[in-house]
């Protein structure tokens, strides 16, 4: 299964649209999820049971548009929705508790919906149960293949197993960047051998294994401008390494042109999102009590 939120912004539709594709490639069903505060996520009584009927209503019609967009693009893929109660990133890391794939607009609509990248991105990146997908617009130009990058021997190699089968699916390149010496590097570049498991695995995929001297952002960053995706670790070593996620993959989420994957953290849980101030009840102070 494959989940993607959605806020009513065009990127979140765009990030649906996305996903509706990936799922298409996987023959997997699509979970459309849209996260809003959980006072108002059930009918109730009380001084704010209007408004929560009439965000109750906002958020099914945006689900519905999401729906309607990404079945124009998978009109065969298995899909349905969910109004999800809480803070966006709790809950759609939990939605994405058995998913292979969560899907994000790069930014939202601000507001209780999303502040996507910064918040709703930065906070599923890394954080999340299984990749997690961060939807741009593909940039004009883009030749057809996929980018990743490794800075030493043994280094990116969950990056390495999903490009390696994305790049199967989509039947298309991919380019495994090495990064070698300058400010940046990791040293003097990787050999060719770092991808020989995976090339045994998916003998079909065309690679190439460019070794490039640079900052790590930049040199991926740069990269990105030519691909239909990128995919980075949320951890890695060397210039890689980071905390829950890692100075490159944090950078190259707001500097990348295309979509970016970031892949989960090898081991041991991350830790949670604290919740957003629009989650609760208006007027309710944290601690409070239940909502009306």
């Amino acid at each position: 299964m494959i989940v993607v939120g959605v806020d009513g912004s065009p990127a979140g539709f765009e990030a649906a649209r996305w996903a509706a594709g990936e799922a298409a490639l996987r023959g997997a069903g699509l979970l459309v999820a849209h996260a809003m505060p959980a006072w108002a996520a059930e009918a109730g009584t009380g001084p704010y049971a209007e408004v929560a009927r009439w965000m109750r209503d906002g958020a099914d019609a945006i689900l519905r548009e999401a729906l309607d967009q990404a079945r124009r693009v998978a009109p065969g893929a298995e899909m349905s929705h969910a109004r999800l109660p809480g803070d966006p990133r709790a809950a759609l890391i939990e939605a994405a508790g058995a998913a292979e794939l969560l899907v994000v607009g790069n930014h939202g609509l601000g507001g209780l919906r999303g502040l996507l990248l910064g918040s709703v991105a930065l906070g599923v990146a890394g954080r999340a149960p299984c990749p997690v997908a961060v939807v741009r617009p593909v940039p004009q130009g883009a030749r057809p293949q996929i980018v990743t990058g490794v800075d030493g021997p043994g280094s990116g190699e969950e990056a390495l197993r999903f490009a390696f089968a994305e790049a199967a699916l989509r039947q298309i390149e991919l380019v495994v960047v090495h990064l070698g010496n300058g400010p940046g590097g990791g040293g003097q570049g990787s050999p060719p051998a770092a991808c020989h498991r995976w090339r045994e695995l998916h003998p079909e995929v065309k690679v190439s294994e460019p070794v490039v001297s640079g900052e790590a952002v930049d040199v991926l960053a740069e990269a990105s401008a030519r691909a239909e995706l990128l995919v980075v670790g949320s951890r890695g070593r060397g210039v890689l390494t980071g905390l829950v996620l890692g100075s490159v993959s944090h950078a190259l989420l707001h500097q990348a042109l295309c979509p970016v994957v970031v892949l989960p953290p090898p081991t041991g849980p991350a830790p949670p999102c604290e919740p957003a101030a629009g989650d609760r009840a208006p007027g309710r102070r944290r601690g409070a009590g239940p909502a009306p």
